[in-house]
This record gives structure tokens, sequence and C-alpha cells, in this order.
């Protein structure tokens, strides 16, 4: 097949995140297809430093490269969770369906929730660390700052101000990736020199602002192709009732917010194309694709997004595979071409 050249939008979602893992791992077989640009939150934005400094390297080995970087970020999540224990009670005690609020009640995740809503972060003192951050600075291949390879974005949020923010280039450090990825009730917000403020910032989960920003990947230099790999469900057919239930379903629409807007925003662009009326105007005709599975993440909740079972990222990665492979047997010939996402529709 001709090269085709796409951008990649890479949502954050926690331990889902490794559902793009396995779409990336998948992309990355097919030597035609060209990836220019990544944007990513969150675990998006850790899949995306990953891909990035696997691709600066170029060619074959870049590709391989960009592997090894995924297989080492979510095999070292897997190892540092502590769910052992959860494993163990689970296989020891296997609870009929009827009794699961029962055990939303007492299982870990409650815990941790509930000690969320007494303790900081700033109370551990001394003893706090970010864990993800050992294992950024050992990234196989760590050169995602690098000028070679796709552009790359990364959005956090500025806490003082609530307002997106976008590194790029040389900006893009350990520390932006972990602001990117700083959910505030269990990591303490990540502070970095603003050069356009002056001031130093303090940064939280970028999901909050742009999950993820599409709008860095309207360049004029970057394809007319958004590939965006959904983590959080757009849709449920069913309306929650249980805390927990209520619960999953507002952080998954408060995540998916800032995405819908500029989505939305793409189809009044597209209508005004439609109608003859950008004559002469520098804007884009983007063309908007998405990599999914929501019946799979409709049967998981928020609490399995900071529960990273091996066993669960491993399954997340093998859904992930075979999303990207049924998207590229039904869509590969579109891109460049024509959308695969109906956005009309979605907002009629």
């Amino acid at each position: 097949m001709e090269e085709k050249r796409i951008n990649l939008a890479l949502q954050g979602g926690g331990a889902h995140g490794a559902f793009a893992w396995g779409v990336l791992d998948r992309l990355l077989d097919e030597r035609w297809l060209r990836i220019d640009g990544i944007s990513g939150t969150s675990a998006g934005a850790l899949n995306g430093a990953a891909l990035k400094a696997g691709l600066a390297i170029g060619g074959i080995p870049g590709r391989l490269a960009a592997r090894d970087n995924l297989d080492h970020i979510w095999a070292e999540v897997g190892r540092v969770s502590d769910n052992r224990m959860v494993r163990w009670m689970h296989s020891l005690m296997p609870v009929p369906r009827g009794l699961d609020r029962l055990t939303e009640l007492f299982s870990p995740f409650a815990w941790m929730d509930g000690l969320t809503r007494i303790f900081s972060p700033y109370d551990y003192g001394p003893l706090y660390s970010n864990p993800l951050d050992p294992i950024l600075r050992a990234l196989p291949h760590p050169r995602f700052a690098a000028s070679r390879g796709p552009r790359f974005f990364v959005t956090a949020t500025n806490v003082r101000t609530g307002r997106v923010r976008i590194f790029a280039n040389d900006e893009i450090t350990c520390e932006a990736l972990l602001a990117s990825a700083c959910l505030p009730t269990l990591f303490r917000a990540v502070e970095t020199d603003d050069p356009a403020t002056g001031k130093r910032e303090a940064y939280w989960d970028g999901g909050y602002s742009g999950n993820p920003a599409l709008f860095p990947l309207f360049d004029q230099d970057l394809p007319r192709d958004i590939v965006i790999v959904n983590i959080n469900p757009m849709m449920r057919s069913e309306v929650p009732k249980t805390p927990a239930d209520i619960q999953d379903r507002m952080n998954e629409i408060s995540f998916n917010s800032s995405l819908l807007r500029e989505l939305r925003a793409i189809n009044f662009v597209k209508r005004l194309y439609a109608e003859d009326r950008l004559q002469g105007r520098p804007m884009k005709n983007v063309l908007v694709h998405m990599i999914l599975d929501d019946t799979l993440m409709n049967s998981l909740t928020a609490r399995t997004k900071l529960m990273p079972d091996p066993g669960l990222l491993s399954r997340m990665k093998a859904a992930g595979q075979a999303a990207a492979e049924q998207f590229l047997t039904d869509h590969a010939d579109a891109l460049n071409d024509h959308d695969t996402v109906d956005l009309p529709s979605m907002f009629s």
C-alpha cells in the first residue's frame, strides 16, 4: 500500500491506557503508515512518549524501539501495582454477581477512595514518591524530546488558572509527562517553570482540560487525518444507579467533555467547508477516525483504572491489538481520503 500519513490522539485513562499499548503495537506493523503527529494526555502521554522516542530513531529499528519502550512502561506499571492481595482474595472468595455492591464497599479501591477524601498526597511527608518517575527515567530509548520523528504534544492542566497547557519540543521532560498524568488525589502537583508566564507553575492531569487536546494537530504542516484512540466510553446504554456506577459515569463524562467540544468545533468547520464558506481561509478540513472498543470499556469501571493488574493490562493490550486490526481492515483505504467517524450524527 502507498504511504499514508496520520496523527494520533491518545486519551488518558489510567490502567485502561494499556488498550492504546495494543493499538500502537499493531499499528507499528504497518510500514506504509507514517505517524507525523502525536497528542497525548495522562496514560496517553506516556504511550506517546514511548512511541515518539522510538520512532525518532527512524526506520524499522525505530519501530522496534517504540515497541521496547511501550513494553517497558506497561511491564513496570504491572510490576509495581500492589494488587497481589486483591487477586488472592478473589481467588479464595469468588463473589456472586448479586453481591457486587457489597464487595464494592469493602474493596481496596473503596478504602483508597475514602482515604483520598481525608488525606492528601502532601500528608506523606518525606515518604512521598511518584511511582511513574523511575519508570520513565529507565525508558530503554528515552529521547522523547528529540527533534526527529513525529511531532509530540503533551497536555496538562494548570492548577492556578485551570487552563490547558501544551508541552512540545524540548519542553517535554519527565516532569511534563508526570504533570500530564498527575491525578491530584494520588500525586502531588508537578511544578515546572513556564517561560510564557515567567512563573513556576503547578500542573495536574491533562484530562481535566484536554483528553487529548486535538488543536495542536491542526497545524498546516501536519496531515489532515487524526486517529483518536478512545479509552473512556462515549456512550453507556443504562442509567447508573449505584454510588460507584454514578461516580464512574461522572468521571467518564468529565474526561470526555473537552474532546467532545473539539469534535463539535471540527464538525462546525466541516459544515462551513460543505457550504463553500471558507475560501481563502487557512483552516484545515480535518479527517476524524477512532479506534475504540466501547463494549470492553463498558464492562470496566473507574476502579480498574487505578488497579493495573498484570492480567488486566494483558487483556487490554490484546483488545487494543484486535481493535486496531479491525480498524485497518475496515478503514485503511479511507485514510487520507475521508472521515470514518460520522460527526453530524454524533451531534444531531
